[in-house]
């Protein structure tokens, strides 16, 4: 994130990503529905150091186990100034595990990652199906397990989404994501 990117920059970015990627590729068939009902919280940490991160994450955590569902059913956690390196932000993922732990709240919440880099493990960097999990910044996204576990019972084939979303991407490839006109969403 430059220097001169407001939180409102951050939001709408990662708010068009959401719309044209997750929701347009229907890669989270769960989304559609909580970004409509305006249930989706959107928080831009301004956190510099990996403690600052856990402080906000523990913050947000908190709040969502806490808030009724209709206010807010799913939290997007977008730290712009932390992790940015993708190895970096993926070790941090056991902290985050930690923090859940901590807070007993596993199996309660869980947390999902996207990331500008996200690589999946055996994958080279540019393999088209890492973007399912990029994000215009780095991004922790906060989610109730029942909401997920309501998600399931009426989408058929739910354990399916990974793998129909590894074969949009490959349908889609490069030229395919690049017309969406989010190439200037992914380079922050």
């Amino acid at each position: 994130m430059n220097r001169n990117t407001t939180n409102e920059e951050v939001i709408a970015a990662t708010r068009q990503w959401l719309e044209k990627a997750v929701i347009g590729l229907n890669l989270c068939p769960f989304a559609k529905s909580v970004h409509v009902k305006k249930l989706i919280r959107y928080v831009v940490s301004t956190a510099l150091t990996p403690d600052d991160l856990r402080r906000d994450l523990l913050k947000e955590l908190e709040l969502l186990a806490k808030t009724p569902r209709d206010k807010i059913d799913t939290i997007l956690l977008i730290h712009p100034q932390v992790l940015t390196d993708f190895l970096d932000y993926n070790d941090f993922l056991a902290v985050v595990n930690i923090t859940l732990e901590e807070a007993d709240l596993v199996g309660i919440l869980q947390v999902a990652s996207m990331h500008p880099n996200y690589q999946f493990a055996g994958t080279k960097t540019d393999e088209i199906t890492n973007f399912t999990n990029r994000s215009p910044y780095p991004t922790l996204h906060l989610i109730r397990e029942d909401s997920i576990d309501e998600a399931v019972a009426v989408f058929p084939e739910a354990e399916m989404i990974f793998e129909k979303n590894m074969e949009t991407m490959r349908k889609l490839g490069h030229e395919g994501w690049n017309a969406l006109g989010l190439a200037d969403v992914q380079k922050h």
